[in-house]
């Protein structure tokens, strides 16, 4: 189990998972745990306090074979990361998480203010040059545009 960053809206039902092997970012894993970390800070992901934990600090091709990599996007937290899959069918995906919220925000080149002076800058850069190596899609959770045309459930992207 992964995940892109531990804001509530992308920690969804994490400790239903707890049982599961997590593979974190230390960083991120440090933000949600660390000295400066509250229990109020943490209520929606306090069980992965005991999860099996596979910390990991930076990309982590997941199986080894390039299907499944997580990519280290620092910046909208310090351990934020993508999620790369490369799908029979389909193609290569990357899931960008919180790294963009709207497709403008690429297009327009422009982000939160609050991120210019982060790691966000080049981890856009990077995960941009990584999606045109792949020739992946990049797809962006927030993006209503995206979500309206994007297949839902019960059908899936092979």
């Amino acid at each position: 189990m992964a995940l892109s960053h531990s804001h509530f809206d992308h920690v969804g039902n994490v400790n239903d998972f707890a049982d599961s092997i997590w593979l974190a970012q230390k960083a991120e894993f440090d933000e949600m745990f660390g000295a400066h970390a509250t229990p109020e800070d943490t209520s929606d992901f306090a069980a992965l306090a005991r999860a099996r934990t596979q910390m990991i600090d930076g990309d982590h091709d997941v199986f080894g074979d390039g299907t499944v990599v997580l990519k280290y996007a620092p910046g909208h937290t310090p351990g934020h990361q993508c999620l790369y899959v490369r799908l029979a069918k389909t193609g290569g995906v990357l899931i960008s998480g919180d790294l963009y919220h709207y497709a403008e925000e690429r297009t327009l080149r422009r982000m939160p203010t609050r991120e210019e002076t982060t790691a966000t800058p080049a981890s856009r850069a990077s995960i941009e040059h990584f999606v045109t190596e792949k020739e992946a899609q990049l797809w962006i959770g927030h993006s209503t545009s995206f979500f309206r045309n994007a297949i839902k459930s019960p059908g899936w992207y092979e």
